[in-house]
């Protein structure tokens, strides 16, 4: 097993976090009261006119001003001055409008007389723009506190492993490793051996019959074969061959497989194709190596037992029993916590917990959690 050890990051910090928070918030908040100013129905009928303005400008700029065409010329006045016109009379900039109305009011319309009434509105702009903006505060703030939340799971994550090392620090190296090493060395040679044995000789059907059985174990971790495979092996007669056979056949020319299948095509499109599937199959699955907690070796052995005792002797069926017996054993996680200790933990790692590095890492990560979480509430 690898023992977890990632400091969080050191940047942004937690101050960078909040105040970027403070910030968006206040913001946000300033937004809000410029909009409740003007009452948010009146900054959306400012919006509606300044987007209605700026489709005229944009649809007749071009053709209603100098010598251009006449009747686009008066369709935009016409039209203009009824936007004007029907605006409220206590609409926020009103009077922008009106002077834009003004400048685009004459026996001809120049750029610089359409220029003059962008201007003239230009303040209702402003007020238009706060919509867009309240929404982009809103994104800041949510990023802000997205942030916040973020580095606080990442907070949680690394207190997480400062427990564990701190308890591997503590681990009694006096304790008698050997009492959980022993069996659990002793189960996983036999079933490596048993299993080997058992892939050797066993028809090729009956060993992916059982990998694709293991699916109801889910802490029994087989690779489950490829659907292709397994319905050929289980309808074809090479199916009835053990495992290295049908590896030495995948090598065949198609000439000299004719002889040992019925149907090389069926063979050659589905067998080497999974080659290294077939490769890869072994006994690590079913084993259990380094001790795990105490819980999830229980739960093990139970799958374990269930899943050997299809191929296996009654002799490694009881080792894997056994271990159900060793996970309810008194001590069990002392003893793990020295064998962990023993195998995994690093010079550096064993320095930074007699100095109190990591002690000192947890008081700080414990107060930046309170920060955080305080400004969420806030």
């Amino acid at each position: 097993m690898t023992i977890a050890d990632e400091p969080l990051p050191t940047t942004p910090s937690t101050d960078d976090l909040l105040a970027e928070l403070r910030e968006a918030r206040a913001q946000r908040d300033e937004i809000a009261a410029e909009i409740e100013r003007d009452g948010e129905q009146s900054v959306q009928a400012v919006a509606d006119a300044v987007g209605e303005a700026t489709r005229l400008f944009h649809r007749y700029e071009d053709s209603a001003t100098g010598t251009g065409d006449f009747e686009a010329y008066l369709e935009f006045q016409s039209q203009f001055a009824e936007l004007v016109e029907s605006l409220p009379e206590d609409l926020p900039e009103r009077e922008g409008f009106e002077t834009a109305n003004e400048a685009v009011d004459q026996r001809t319309i120049s750029e610089s007389d359409f220029e003059r009434a962008r201007e003239a509105i230009a303040p209702a702009g402003e007020i238009a723009d706060l919509l867009d903006r309240r929404e982009a505060a809103r994104e800041r703030v949510d990023d802000a506190e997205r942030a916040v939340t973020t580095r606080l799971s990442a907070i949680d994550r690394r207190l997480d492993e400062l427990a564990d090392l701190r308890r591997l620090g503590d681990a009694d190296l006096s304790a008698p490793t050997e009492d959980l090493t022993d069996p659990i060395e002793r189960y996983d040679d036999a079933v490596r051996e048993a299993f080997d044995d058992y892939a050797e000789s066993t028809p090729v059907r009956d060993l992916l019959d059982l990998i694709e059985t293991t699916r109801l174990y889910p802490l029994v971790e087989f690779e489950r074969p490829p659907d292709d495979l397994l319905e050929y092996v289980r309808t074809q007669a090479v199916g009835e061959e053990p495992l290295p056979t049908l590896l030495s056949y995948a090598q065949y020319s198609g000439s000299k497989l004719s002889h040992y299948v019925e149907d090389p095509t069926a063979f050659e499109t589905t067998v080497p194709v999974h080659r290294t599937y077939l490769d890869r199959i072994d006994a690590e699955p079913l084993t259990v190596g380094s001790p795990p907690p105490a819980d999830r070796l229980e739960h093990l052995a139970a799958e374990l037992v269930a899943v050997v005792g299809r191929f296996a002797d009654e002799e490694t069926v009881a080792l894997a029993r056994d271990l159900e017996s060793l996970a309810r054993r008194e001590g069990y996680d002392r003893i793990r916590d020295a064998v962990v200790a023993e195998e995994e933990l690093t010079p550096e790692q064993r320095e930074a917990l007699k100095n109190g590095e990591y002690a000192a890492e947890e008081e700080r990560l414990r107060e930046d959690r309170a920060r955080l979480e305080q400004a969420l509430e806030d």
